[in-house]
């Protein structure tokens, strides 16, 4: 793996761009913690005639770890990258994590990108799948975004003059898928999330909860977009694919759940023959506030069954979405880097009876 590793180049090669749609031209940026380091997301967004032109530009892992080497074998027995308190155990070397496949600010990086016509509804008119060569302008992150769009005091509106008006064109184009997921009963879960901070010498001396804000939830917004795109498109190409499924919640489990909410005064409309993910959602509406709301959340998402991947699309229950998968983390999880693979193959016309087979 070693002799692998050094043969991989720190920057683009030429040869490697020719084919490739090139995106250098365009306003692109990553949003990210402060401490992340493998970059492997990009938003372009604009507005033109009511129709926003969303790309997500996702790192090109495969175009570095080729199926059947050293580097792929070690990246498929982890499986994923795996995120400690402060540090990382990487899925694939920090050489490629962190450099050559990083979507790093002022250089030259491959994509597999996504193009997204959006109508002022939300809804996806049109769509484009392609190899992608781009140049990220601004290296942000959640805190100075979120601070931007909240319009606060702090906010480093100077230092990023320029990008401004796509952030806020961002939250309203977010907000809007939103609103669309939210309307075919797509489950919130705003459960908190914990952040352990530690010192120079790596021991934890506080605890703190970790903020969901608008940033944070435009660049999920923009993810869940894409995933949903490309698994519909492989969908109906009737191509051999990796869904990510979520199935109906156990029965017995919601019957658990029914009996605990009802000493609360609530009630739940689902039946053990028709479940829809909107009834849960409104429950979670309905407990906004309360005391109780933290202990009913949590029973909620327990009540529900664990995500999985599949070859079979039998759909997302808490997106309340037929086609899902994972398409947007190449550089942590193995069946994104995967289903990339199936994607270059079939846009280079390299799918023929044998590869479909296999």
């Amino acid at each position: 793996m070693e002799y692998e590793l050094k043969s991989i180049p720190d920057s683009v090669l030429p040869e490697q761009k020719e084919g490739r749609r090139d995106f250098r031209d365009l306003d692109t940026v990553t949003i990210d913690g402060e401490d992340a380091k493998d970059l492997d997301d990009a938003i372009s967004l604009s507005y033109e005639d009511g129709i926003y032109h969303l790309g997500v530009h996702i790192a090109d892992v495969s175009e570095y770890v080729k199926e059947n080497s050293p580097l792929d074998k070690e990246a498929l027995r982890r499986g994923t990258s795996n995120y400690l308190i402060d540090s990382v155990i990487p899925m694939i070397p920090h050489q490629l994590s962190n450099g050559i496949c990083s979507l790093n600010h002022d250089e030259d990086r491959l994509t597999l990108s996504v193009l997204m016509d959006i109508d002022d509804k939300g809804r996806v008119v049109s769509h484009e799948i392609c190899e992608g060569l781009i140049n990220v302008n601004e290296r942000m992150n959640y805190t100075d975004v979120a601070a931007i769009l909240e319009g606060r005091e702090d906010a480093p509106v100077e230092r990023y003059e320029k990008p401004i008006p796509m952030f806020r064109l961002m939250l309203e184009l977010s907000l809007k898928l939103r609103e669309n997921r939210r309307r075919r009963g797509s489950i919130d879960f705003d459960v908190s999330e914990t952040k352990i901070i530690v010192d120079e010498e790596h021991k934890p001396i506080d605890v703190k909860p970790y903020e969901r804000n608008d940033a944070t939830r435009l660049i999920e917004d923009f993810m869940l977009i894409a995933n949903e795109t490309v698994a519909e498109e492989y969908f109906w190409a009737d191509i051999p694919f990796e869904y990510r499924i979520h199935e109906v919640p156990n029965e017995e489990k919601v019957d658990a759940l029914r009996s605990v909410i009802r000493s609360f005064g609530l009630y739940f409309k689902v039946s053990r023959d028709k479940m829809h993910p909107m009834e849960f959602q409104k429950l979670l509406d309905n407990i906004s506030g309360k005391p109780y709301e933290a202990l009913v959340t949590r029973l909620t998402l327990r009540s529900m069954q664990q995500a999985r991947y599949s070859t079979d699309c039998s759909g997302h229950f808490g997106l309340g979405c037929k086609y899902y998968c994972h398409f947007t983390s190449p550089i942590r999880r193995y069946p994104d880097l995967q289903i990339h693979r199936i994607i270059k193959e079939n846009l280079h016309g390299k799918l023929d009876e044998k590869r479909l087979r296999h």
